[in-house]
C-alpha cells in the first residue's frame, strides 16, 4: 500500500491482542465548496480498500462540506459567551470553547439555558475535584466544537467549526458506497469522541469502543498533514 504514516505517528497499534494498522489518506484540500463528503471520501479512499476495512473520517472534514466552518471574525460573541468562555480550561490539543466565538456557536448549537446548567455544575465540580461535568451536560453538540489554532492547514487555522449534523446518516452513506464499516471521528491528541458510525457484516469486529481504542493516539494528526481520512485494516502476517 502506498500509504504512509504522518510525523511522529506509527502505522500500527495493539488493541486487545490484535494488531492494526492505520492507514491516513491525504486528499486535495477540502473547502465549502465541496458540497458532497461522500463523493470525496469515495473518491479517495475506494482504491485502497480490502474485506474487513474500517474507514474513519475526521468530523471537522465533515463539517467544512456542510458549511458548518466559519472565519473566526464573522462570528460576533455576545455578553454571555465572552464571560463563559473565561472560565474554560483551555489544553495543549486545542482551545474548545474557551474563546467567546467557540462559545457562542455552543450557545447557538445547544441554547442558553443548557449551556448554563451545564456551567453552573462545571464550576461546583471544579470545587470538588471533579473535571468534565461541563461536557457532560452541554453534550456532544458543545463538545465537538473546534476552535482556531495555528498550526492548522490554512485558512482553517483562523476558522472555527460546529460539529457536523446527521453524522450516523452520512455514515451509512459512505458505507453504502463502500462496503465498508464507517466512522465520523472527533480525534485530537487527547482523546477521541464517534460522532457517527456505520457497520456492515462485512466488517463485523467493528465497534465504537472498538474504533476508539485503535486510533486513541490521533494516527490523523491535527496539524497541516492533510489526511482527514484513514483506513484501519486488522494486520494479519
Amino acid at each position: 500500500m502506498e500509504l504512509t504514516p504522518n510525523k511522529e505517528k506509527n502505522i500500527t497499534i495493539e488493541v486487545n491482542g490484535r494488531k492494526f494498522n492505520r492507514y491516513p489518506v491525504k486528499t486535495k484540500l477540502i473547502t465549502p465548496e465541496d458540497k458532497n463528503i461522500v463523493s470525496i471520501v469515495e473518491e479517495y479512499v475506494k482504491k485502497y480498500l480490502q474485506e474487513g476495512d474500517i474507514v474513519f473520517i475526521s468530523e471537522k472534514a465533515v463539517a467544512i462540506t456542510q458549511g458548518r466552518s466559519y472565519p473566526i471574525s464573522e462570528v460576533k460573541a455576545g455578553w454571555l459567551a465572552k464571560n463563559l468562555s473565561r472560565f474554560v480550561m483551555k489544553t495543549p490539543a486545542g482551545i474548545g470553547l474557551g474563546s467567546p466565538e467557540t462559545m457562542q456557536l455552543a450557545i447557538e448549537e445547544v441554547g442558553m439555558l443548557r449551556i448554563l446548567l451545564a456551567s453552573f455544575i462545571g464550576f461546583f465540580g471544579k470545587i470538588f475535584g471533579i473535571r468534565g461535568l461541563f461536557y457532560i451536560i452541554a453534550g456532544h453538540k458543545a463538545r465537538s466544537i473546534d476552535g482556531a489554532v495555528p498550526y492548522a492547514i490554512p485558512p482553517y487555522n483562523t476558522h472555527i467549526s460546529k460539529g457536523p449534523i446527521n453524522a450516523d446518516k452520512i455514515s451509512q452513506e459512505i458505507s453504502n458506497k463502500l462496503n465498508c464499516s464507517v466512522a465520523i471521528v472527533d480525534a485530537n491528541d487527547i482523546g477521541v469522541n464517534i460522532l457517527g458510525f456505520y457497520g456492515v457484516d462485512l466488517s463485523a469486529h467493528a465497534d465504537k469502543k472498538l474504533v476508539v481504542k485503535i486510533i486513541k493516539d490521533n494516527p490523523l494528526g491535527q496539524s497541516d498533514e492533510q489526511t482527514p481520512i484513514g483506513i484501519i485494516r486488522e494486520f494479519t502476517q
